[in-house]
């Protein structure tokens, strides 16, 4: 079976990926528990996964979090620091992962996914990175979006995606501290 590429976001109810100052916004509205459960539903989809894509700024957020001892205690981390990453940037050279097999630097991660979803594999995961999400989006190299509902709305920032796209969805849970977890695939 060819790889499927999966976007995974954060939103707000009324639709933002980004409150008006920056990403961090969205994360004031999720309880602890809708945390520690996304959590959960990311171990159980990490196995099926065998390449993490970030673009440059996620990368950068996430390196100062996974391979450190600030996610010791977070029960998912091991996954997610074995895992193969590939990074989008025209401006990094390398991209270390602490004491893990570092990330690999794509400059053209368009040319790149389109390349890997031909060729048998699992799920390439797409974390954050909305600049990368939308390229793919648009390039049609994305199968489903994999969305994290924050019980939070923000009113202005950044709307996930920039265009309208055609969803079917295959999923979704209601996380009874607030939020849910909903899953689409792309239709067209």
């Amino acid at each position: 079976m060819n790889r499927r590429v999966v976007v995974q976001q954060w939103i707000s109810v009324d639709g933002f990926a980004a409150g008006p100052t920056d990403e961090t916004e969205i994360f004031a509205g999720v309880p602890e528990e809708t945390d520690r459960r996304s959590m959960e539903l990311n171990e159980a989809l990490i196995p099926e996964v065998d390449t993490v894509v970030l673009g440059r700024r996620s990368y950068e957020a996430f390196v100062r979090f996974w391979p450190t001892d600030l996610a010791r205690e977070v029960p998912v981390a091991p996954l997610v620091n074995a895992v193969p990453k590939l990074v989008a940037s025209t401006t990094l050279i390398e991209a270390p992962w602490g004491d893990h097999a570092p990330a690999e630097v794509v400059p053209d991660a368009v040319a790149r996914l389109r390349a890997m979803r031909a060729e048998p594999g699992g799920i390439v995961l797409v974390w954050g990175s909305l600049a990368l999400m939308r390229a793919l989006v648009d390039a049609g190299q994305v199968d489903e979006l994999d969305l994290f509902v924050a019980p939070i709305a923000l009113g202005a920032g950044t709307p996930l995606l920039g265009r309208p796209l055609g969803l079917r969805q295959i999923a979704g849970e209601v996380f009874p501290a607030g939020g849910a977890h909903l899953r689409f695939a792309v239709t067209g």
